[in-house]
């Protein structure tokens, strides 16, 4: 059975709804799915996974959340090669960077050689009913890539 671990960074709880949303999709396709608050697991943990996906904020600037420095410096020191990985993520288009940490959790997934399985989600503020349609197809993308790899 394919193994997915969601791990999530929420200040308002928009993007712990956003990783609900996935984990479920993840489910109803009959993948074993994990999903931990960032602060709860460490990076390694996505050793143990075979589709990786990470959900954060961007707040104000373009700067990872704090809670999210170390797990970031922690994922850049893995070796992902044959994992696949996708990432969300929310935020306000009233800051300039709007979901900045999405692109920087997609560069440092990229980086440490795990496989992008589907575009990334950015969503405005909490998901409404096109972004959980979005979500649930970025699920099933993830699953069909990491499918067609193995």
């Amino acid at each position: 059975m394919t193994v997915a671990k969601i791990v999530y960074a929420s200040l308002t709880g928009n993007t712990e709804e956003i990783a609900d949303i996935v984990a479920e999709a993840l489910e109803n396709l009959d993948v074993d799915v994990e999903v931990n608050e960032c602060t709860q697991v460490d990076a390694e943990d996505f050793l143990d996974a075979d589709i990786c996906i990470v959900a954060s904020y961007t707040y104000d600037d373009f700067l990872l959340p704090d809670e999210l420095v170390d797990f970031h410096e922690e994922l850049l020191d893995l070796d992902l090669t044959g994992k696949t990985y996708g990432v969300v993520g929310s935020g306000d288009t009233f800051y300039p960077y709007f979901c900045q940490v999405v692109d920087q959790f997609d560069k440092a997934f990229a980086q440490v050689g795990a496989k992008k399985g589907a575009q990334s989600v950015k969503v405005e503020l909490a998901p409404e009913e096109n972004d959980i349609v979005v979500l649930e197809r970025f699920a099933k993308i993830l699953v069909e890539t990491h499918n067609i790899g193995k």
